[in-house]
């Protein structure tokens, strides 16, 4: 009898542990990310996994980054093989939705883990949504900012009391404020990224939405006078070229070593290079006080190009998620929203609402400065052709780059560049 009760015994202890071995829930996770936003990722899903380890683990993956990530979790997805949860662009969402790789995120979801829209930028929910459905969960905003010299643009006139540039609004403003820099012994008055098309769109697309233009509407590129918003758009840089405030067909690196250097007094990048910056000043490597703000409006009221890095749940194929496993997937991109302050270390603007409007965020410069691109972003054309890595930005490379380098006609180049990306659509 004493025998039979010690094997009840061990019987029942063994269930228990095995019931608590099965609660714990392992979330596979995929991320493109590398460079300061891998290391500091890296370090969130560690956090994670300290403090929540006993109930859910991530295993992370990085992949490389842009189209060889969005084949992957295209193919992947319909064989069923895809992760539990992935980083995405929201720029991708349409194509993603198309292909049907990603998983409708619901209401039930949403509400398992407290996340509600009104946590978020109006702008910045609804590019996470196709058709009214919503497919992402934003966790940041990166934009292109203005980084600027306080010594150059003081000694220029164009520094006010507070630290931030004054004099910048408006295409003609802007222009002889570059050219009064040059003329202070900057060799350029602004370094752009010129020799690439992802870079330029996104100084094109801000300028572009700034008039209120549409780049993709009912089924066409550049319509109607949005045409016309176009050409304007990119002749804007492409007078910074020809009339040597700006450099002409410069590479990425080159770009930013004008800046650094101080030959060049201005310089339009993402956020995402707000770290190298501060690492350089701290070690005393940059030699003069520098500053980001959001993007001068040069037309008729602030608008900037803007993406967000997202969380999406992969559709795998023929591979249904348990209610458990999801409820512990969305528990992983609230508790990364949640802290997602850590993030904005990289240069981003936090996506959650409480995070952008804590205290400790407005502490941090010079992001809480330019925070105000949450309000004002440009998200990309809803458009399979368009995002990150998409056929919009090749033909940005194709036809905008040698628009603004002077070799090409800017009213040719736009309506060659609408002409290419109708006929993919049609």
């Amino acid at each position: 009898m004493k025998t039979l009760m010690k094997l009840a015994m061990v019987t029942t202890a063994l269930m228990t542990i095995s019931s608590v071995v099965q609660a714990k829930e392992t979330v596979v996770w995929w991320d493109f990310l590398g460079g300061g936003d891998g290391v500091r990722m890296k370090a969130l899903i560690d956090e994670f996994n300290k403090e929540n380890g006993d109930n859910i683990e991530i295993q992370a993956t990085t992949l490389e980054w842009g189209t060889p990530f969005y084949t992957k979790a295209q193919t992947s997805a319909a064989v069923g093989e895809g992760p539990d949860v992935m980083t995405y662009h929201i720029s991708r969402l349409p194509l993603g939705v198309s292909t049907n790789t990603l998983s409708e995120i619901t209401a039930d979801d949403l509400a398992s883990v407290g996340l509600k829209a009104e946590d978020y930028a109006p702008a910045n929910w609804q590019a996470a949504q196709v058709d009214g459905k919503q497919y992402a969960i934003p966790f940041d905003i990166h934009s292109i900012i203005l980084y600027y010299n306080k010594d150059k643009l003081k000694a220029a006139g164009l520094l006010g009391d507070d630290g931030l540039p004054k004099g910048l609004d408006g295409v003609d403003n802007f222009k002889a404020a570059l050219q009064k820099l040059k003329d202070g012994g900057s060799q350029y008055g602004v370094s752009i990224h010129s020799a690439a098309g992802d870079s330029q769109w996104r100084i094109f697309y801000s300028l572009l939405n700034q008039q209120d233009g549409k780049f993709f509407a009912d089924g066409k590129f550049l319509d109607g006078d949005n045409l016309d918003k176009a050409v304007k758009a990119t002749q804007v840089v492409a007078d910074w070229v020809k009339e040597g405030l700006a450099p002409s067909n410069t590479e990425y690196p080159a770009s930013i070593a004008l800046f650094t250097s101080g030959e060049a007094a201005m310089h339009i990048n993402g956020v995402w290079e707000v770290p190298t910056f501060t690492d350089l000043a701290a070690k005393g490597q940059l030699g003069f006080e520098w500053g980001a703000v959001a993007l001068p409006t040069f037309f008729d009221h602030p608008a900037t190009w803007a993406d967000s890095h997202s969380f999406v749940i992969p559709n795998n194929v023929g591979k249904d998620m348990t209610p458990e496993k999801r409820k512990a997937v969305m528990e992983v991109i609230a508790w990364m929203n949640k802290h997602s302050l850590a993030w904005a270390g990289a240069g981003h603007i936090p996506a959650y609402g409480p995070v952008r409007d804590s205290a400790e965020f407005k502490a941090l410069q010079p992001n809480a400065t330019y925070s105000v691109l949450a309000d004002t972003a440009a998200f990309d054309p809803v458009s399979t052709l368009a995002g990150v890595a998409s056929p919009v930005y090749d033909a940005a490379g194709n036809y905008m780059v040698p628009a603004i380098n002077g070799e090409m006609d800017p009213q040719q180049a736009i309506e060659d560049l609408r002409d290419d990306l109708q006929a993919q659509v049609e």
